[in-house]
Parts: C-alpha cells; sequence; structure tokens
C-alpha cells in the first residue's frame, strides 16, 4: 500500500514537471482566434458592412475550403464599437488575453483613432496592430514601431501618389507649379495624417497646399464648399469618410466643381460614397490599392465556395466586389499569409502576439504568390520587414463611370525619396519624446 502511494506520488510529480516543458498552446483548442471590432451601426455603417464581411468570406473560405491556416482553424468573433476609439480600447482589453485556450495573435484596428489609441498598450502586450491603408504612416518604422503594421499603403504614400496622379494628368510634375491644391479633410486623426507629406511635396514641385477640415459626420458642408470655390483650386483632394464623402461630392457640384478634378483617397473611393452622390460623381477618381469589381480569380472562388454556398456574410450580394468588400478580402488575406509566415517558423499551431510580430516582418507577397491567392491585380507585391511596415506603397488609380468604377492608371509607386527621411524624421522624434529605444536590425534577439 505505502509502495502504491509513493509511486503515484511519483507520477503525479513526473506529470506536473513534464507539464512545466509543454508550451502552453498544446493545452489551446485548435482554432487560431480572430477578434474583429466592427461598425455595422452609426454614420459609417455603409462603408463597415461590406468591409467586415468581405473579411468575413474570406476566413469563411480559408476554413470550408482550406481546412483551416494549414490545418488551424480560425474562430472568428465580431465585437460592435460603431467606430468609437473609446469602445475599440474597451473591445482590446476583453480579447487581449485570447479565447478557449488560443491566445491573441493579432488586433485588426479598422480605424485609425483606435490604432493611436491602443499602440502603447501593443507595445506593453506585444500584440500587433494591424491597420492596412491606415494608423500611424512613421510606424512604417518598425525597430520603433514593432507592434504597428500600416500594411501596403501608408497616409505619407496616399499623399504621394494622389499629387502623382495630378501631375500625370497635368502632363508633368513640372506642371504642379502654381497649381491649387485643396485638401478637405475628416477632421480627425485620419485626415490629417497626409499633411506632413503635402507640405513636403508642395516645397518640392512649387503647389500651393490648403487644408480644410470637416467636422465629423459631415452632414452639411456648404460653409466649406463656398470655401472652396472661392480659393478656385485646380485639383481638390478628399480625405473624407462615411458620409461625409457623398455630401462633399454633392456639394461641390452645387457650388460649380466638378468630380473630374477631384481625388479620393482610400478611404474616401467606394461605390457607398458614390451611388447616393448620384450623377455629381461621374469622372471622380479615387486611390486604388484595393480596386473595385469581380474581375479576380478569387472572386470566382469565393462565389463558388461562400456565396453559392449560402455561407456568405453579405446581406446585399449585390455588394459583392464592392471597394470595401475587397478591402476586407485583401485585409482578411493578409492576416491569414502573416500567420502562414509565422507557422513557418513556430508550427502550425495557434500562435501568440510575439510570433505573428516575427510572421508579419518576414512575409513576402511575390507574383508567383499573388497567383496562389488569385489576387494578381487585386493586390500589390509585398516584402515586409522589421525596418518597412508597409511593404509595398503602391496604388492603382480608379475612376467612378456612373454605375462602376474603371481602372485608368497601373500601380503608381509613393515618392520614396520625400516619405523615408520624414517617416525617420517623425519616428525619431517619436522614439525620443517616448523614451523608446529602437531596436538593432543586427541584434537576432531583437527578431
Amino acid at each position: 500500500m505505502m509502495k502504491r502511494k509513493l509511486m503515484a506520488g511519483v507520477i503525479a510529480i513526473a506529470i506536473s514537471a513534464i507539464s512545466l516543458f509543454i508550451p502552453i498552446h498544446a493545452f489551446a483548442e485548435t482554432a487560431q482566434f480572430v477578434p474583429l471590432p466592427t461598425y455595422r451601426v452609426g454614420p459609417y455603417a455603409s462603408s463597415g458592412a461590406p468591409w467586415f464581411a468581405g473579411e468575413r468570406d474570406y476566413f469563411t473560405y480559408i476554413n470550408e475550403v482550406e481546412g483551416g491556416v494549414n490545418g488551424v482553424k480560425l474562430n472568428v468573433e465580431e465585437f460592435e464599437t460603431e467606430y468609437s476609439p473609446d469602445r475599440a480600447v474597451e473591445v482590446y482589453e476583453r480579447i487581449k488575453g485570447g479565447k478557449d485556450g488560443s491566445p491573441t495573435a493579432f488586433f485588426m484596428t479598422h480605424s485609425t483613432p483606435a490604432t493611436y489609441a491602443l499602440g502603447p498598450r501593443a507595445r506593453k502586450d506585444k500584440i500587433p496592430l494591424f491597420d492596412p491603408a491606415g494608423g500611424r504612416s512613421e510606424s512604417r518604422n518598425g525597430l520603433v514601431f514593432p507592434y504597428e503594421f500600416p500594411l501596403l499603403f501608408t497616409f505619407y504614400s496616399q499623399g504621394s501618389v494622389a499629387m502623382s496622379f495630378i501631375a500625370q494628368e497635368e502632363g508633368g510634375y513640372d506642371k504642379l507649379k502654381g497649381k491649387k491644391i485643396v485638401t478637405v479633410y475628416h477632421d480627425s486623426g485620419y485626415g490629417r495624417a497626409s499633411q506632413e507629406v503635402m507640405k513636403k511635396l508642395s516645397a518640392k514641385y512649387g503647389f500651393e497646399d490648403i487644408q480644410i477640415p470637416v467636422a465629423h459626420p459631415g452632414e452639411e458642408q456648404s460653409a466649406i464648399w463656398r470655401q472652396v470655390r472661392g480659393l478656385a483650386p485646380d485639383w481638390i483632394v478628399l480625405r473624407t469618410w462615411g458620409v461625409m464623402t457623398p455630401v462633399a461630392i454633392k456639394t461641390a457640384k452645387r457650388f460649380g466643381m466638378d468630380a473630374n478634378k477631384m481625388v479620393g483617397d482610400v478611404w474616401a473611393g467606394s461605390e457607398g460614397d458614390l451611388i447616393p452622390a448620384g450623377d455629381a460623381a461621374i469622372g471622380y477618381h479615387a486611390l486604388a490599392p484595393y480596386p473595385g469589381g469581380t474581375d479576380f480569380e478569387i472572386h470566382e472562388r469565393l462565389q463558388k465556395h461562400v456565396l453559392d454556398t449560402n455561407k456568405t456574410n453579405l446581406s446585399d450580394k449585390s455588394q459583392f466586389g464592392w471597394v470595401y468588400y475587397n478591402i476586407g478580402l485583401v485585409n482578411a488575406a493578409l492576416a491569414v499569409e502573416g500567420m502562414r509566415s509565422a507557422m513557418s517558423k513556430f508550427g502550425n499551431r495557434p500562435i501568440n502576439g510575439e510570433e505573428m510580430r516575427w510572421g508579419l516582418e518576414n512575409m513576402v507577397i511575390d507574383q508567383a504568390r499573388l497567383e496562389e491567392l488569385g489576387m494578381v491585380g487585386l493586390l500589390q507585391e509585398l516584402n515586409v520587414t522589421p525596418e518597412d511596415h508597409e511593404g509595398g506603397g503602391a496604388a492603382r488609380v480608379q475612376e467612378w463611370n456612373g454605375q462602376g468604377f474603371d481602372l485608368v492608371s497601373d500601380w503608381i509607386q509613393a515618392d520614396q525619396e520625400i516619405i523615408t527621411p520624414l517617416i525617420e524624421e517623425v519616428a525619431a522624434s517619436y522614439a525620443e519624446e517616448n523614451e523608446i529605444t529602437p531596436r538593432d536590425p543586427n541584434d537576432p534577439h531583437n527578431f
């Protein structure tokens, strides 16, 4: 009897000892927890609904057709925020510890104000903030911002590409000299985010940079556009969002300004923005790191496996292939590719934030991979590194014809001679103000 008790004690101790060396993920569910802060209600719901449907449909495709990411299923859960940064922070605090044994590998903020609010917390918690075509432009510098990823196309890049397109339309960069460029912007961190690069571009090319804010939500803009008309601009750049965009386009038309001399940024150029503007929107241009349409192979796959099987998250199937749907589709694909990259080093299991950071910082999407993803023409080639959390920096331009978009340019690359020094300057200032020591790219322990 004493021998049995002794043996039982030895076994218990042995089990306890073994458990100390088993990774916590060994006890986790096979599903990777993917929390999504969303806004399907409120003033930005018209943008949010197709966007989040695109993400959900791609995650469904990965689960149902590919059997998960390298066999790891995705447990996707939405949390309504109504585009409130405070509510996004509340959601983050609730989910940062993971769910059902799975860590939280990343947090898709879906909002530049939320990214700003969460930056210090994510740094402390070591959870990547995922904000393609948004966030802090200076967070492209991953040595200072290891857990913020403004993938694809920062706001600095957006300002640069908008001006490159205008230069093309005018007949060359030399033709920008003396032009009046008015930017009408959402009076928020998002709307103001391209101002520094516009100042630099103005100094380089000699155009007049005029910035005019519009208060949220922007449902009445007569005074704004009376002011713009008085300035007699050569071109107008819109950095608006939600209902603010169609109101801007319709009001501009009422004051005698045509859409064919307007360029919208990424977040002011979707069908949901332009259909409500009616004929006033015909000829409007928009930056398109995520072009609209369904003429991409991935849409054929989704049509067959998700829409035709009634597994789509779209409440209105006519929005399949809308710009915001495609934004969600591409963002979800980037998240999945980041997970694949991480799993190549850490194994096919639910991953944590530090592992996801490594995965994103080593994510390469080349032409061959675009073909495998069915995203040729929809997504640019990407090469993300610890020094470069953008990885791309290009967009196409599309023009609204009254029924849909026509692509009117190839990929236009941002002016890195202007942008890179600006990012280094702003990132260094942020590091100094916040007593941050940038990571040493030559120290393997940092990566």
